[in-house]
């Protein structure tokens, strides 16, 4: 599928956007990179938007610094030019980026406040990780921290304080303390979502922005459903 061929989305949500990066908050089911489902990623669908709003000619740059799960939401940054995705790219390698993720979960976690540290393990055939509390064979260290922020109706809503970045690792690490995402069958949850999503959103990113060199903090709105409307 050509970048011709891709359509605007009406609701793409342009959280940032200068020379050098956009961001976008992703919703559910956007896939952040092309894979084997050959459907349109947001790189592609973030290509078209620039080239229809700078009405550009040629091919559009656009650099993928990393991503989101396919059915989380949330804050997703692309470099528009070569000299940004390096930098991009390093900064994200290097953890100076702050990444804020907001879930909600069913269950009341033990602790109000926690720092979780396993050692996670991946099945690449069954794209899962699984969380062990000691070291285990091919596996790397997961550390993030949450904070209770609000009891709801059913659920409660918890920040997550993302430390490292591993394959589906607040999602197994939240599991393996008893606590899986709302609609996150992969993970333990007992029910799906209607959209397909969970409720896991990338809420804050902040960090020197690779080319000026000026704080940027983002903050990507929440998705349009009952339970995070409760939230707010």
């Amino acid at each position: 599928m050509s970048i011709k061929e891709i359509s605007t989305p009406k609701n793409l949500q342009v959280l940032f956007e200068d020379n050098h990066l956009i961001a976008i908050n992703k919703r559910v089911g956007d896939i952040v990179q092309g894979d084997k489902t050959g459907d349109a990623p947001l790189s592609d669908i973030v290509k078209a938007y620039i080239k229809e709003k700078y009405n550009k000619p040629g091919n559009v740059y656009l650099g993928v610094a990393h991503r989101l799960d396919r059915p989380t939401t949330g804050i997703v940054v692309f470099a528009k030019t070569s000299k940004a995705l390096p930098r991009l790219n390093k900064l994200f390698a290097e953890k100076d980026a702050k990444k804020t993720y907001w879930a909600i979960v069913k269950q009341k976690p033990k602790n109000t406040k926690e720092t979780l540290t396993h050692w996670l393990k991946r099945n690449p055939k069954q794209n899962k990780s699984y969380a062990h509390i000691n070291e285990v064979p091919d596996s790397k260290q997961a550390i993030l921290e949450y904070t209770l922020l609000k009891k709801l109706d059913s659920y409660f809503l918890l920040e997550i304080d993302l430390k490292t970045g591993r394959h589906h690792q607040i999602r197994s690490q939240l599991t393996a303390i008893g606590c899986p995402i709302k609609g996150d069958l992969k993970y333990g949850f007992d029910r799906s979502n209607k959209d397909g999503g969970i409720h896991l959103h990338a809420r804050k990113l902040s960090f020197i922005h690779p080319v000026k060199k000026e704080p940027l903090e983002l903050i990507a709105p929440l998705p349009k459903d009952p339970v995070w409307d409760a939230c707010l």
